[in-house]
């Protein structure tokens, strides 16, 4: 082989090479440095007592002429759902100035019940009709009906199923797609049933219920419906202002983000920011 002809082959086996060596650093370049760890916020303190109390921390205004049968905080606005024959709404709220931004009217035969949101969606039940409406969380556009068993009262979510009561000591979990129910489970404070279940919210992994007609929340196991505790609101807003006897404690709404707890009734002027605390 001459020494041109070497050179040659020497000069093309150094750029083929190099060739390969720039392809894997950019092969290399291209994949993502690994994500952070997301911090993880500590379980909050009052879940290591079974009884508790509350301290107020803010006062938010509320409508006076919304029957409240669903609260949810998501995306900054209260999403609220109220009930009524001839008055049942869907809303979004401005938390601060407790001004409706926007609101779908329901249809007169239908008594408004529990509301949540998952995955973009709100899901509303209503009272006797055995019918809930799916809405576009973004512009409350109606996407369609579904069907299910009994009354509807409260509705929650644990990011997977929705969770629902009928006044009762059971708590139905449904498929958010088919809304097939999956599991049922059985509320039992001390082995003892605890019935006339309203409003839901789901809680650092517990489920939050009003008792209707009672100035109290049990504090709900997911899995088995053991009441993990209860919190005693008795005079969280001024009794005489509830100038019916139904306009009782009805409304839980947590901010996951803050761990901000906050609780409202039917046609209360205002909506309470709470902190949870050990009743002595």
């Amino acid at each position: 082989m001459n020494e041109t002809r070497m050179h040659a082959m020497m000069k093309s086996f150094l750029g083929l090479l190099l060739l390969a060596t720039l392809g894997c650093q950019k092969k290399s370049e291209a994949v993502p440095p690994a994500p952070a760890p997301v911090a993880r916020r500590a379980a909050p303190d009052w879940q290591k007592f079974r009884n508790l109390g509350y301290e107020l921390v803010k006062e938010l205004p509320h409508d006076t002429a919304a029957y409240t049968q669903g609260l949810q905080l998501w995306q900054g606005h209260w999403i609220e759902g109220t009930g009524g024959y001839g008055v049942t709404s869907l809303r979004r709220v401005d938390t601060n100035t407790g001004r409706v931004l926007l609101q779908k009217d329901i249809a007169r035969e239908y008594f408004g019940e529990g509301i949540t949101v998952l995955n973009g969606k709100i899901y509303q039940l209503t009272w006797k009709n055995e019918t809930g409406f799916v809405y576009d969380a973004q512009t409350f556009k109606w996407q369609k009906n579904f069907a299910y068993s009994g009354e509807g009262w409260g509705l929650t979510t644990d990011g997977t199923h929705l969770i629902m009561s009928n006044g009762s000591d059971r708590l139905r979990y449904l498929d958010p797609n088919t809304f097939r129910v999956v599991k049922e489970i059985a509320v039992r404070l001390d082995g003892k049933p605890v019935t006339q279940l309203n409003e839901l919210e789901f809680i650092e992994g517990e489920i939050f219920a009003n008792v209707w007609f009672r100035d109290e929340i049990v504090r709900i196991h997911p899995a088995d419906g053991t009441v993990l505790g209860v919190i005693d609101l008795s005079g969280i807003d001024a009794k005489e202002t509830r100038k019916q006897q139904d306009f009782v404690l009805n409304g839980i709404a947590y901010d996951a983000a803050t761990g901000e707890i906050f609780v409202t009734g039917k046609c209360w002027p205002k909506i309470y920011q709470i902190r949870l605390v050990e009743k002595k």
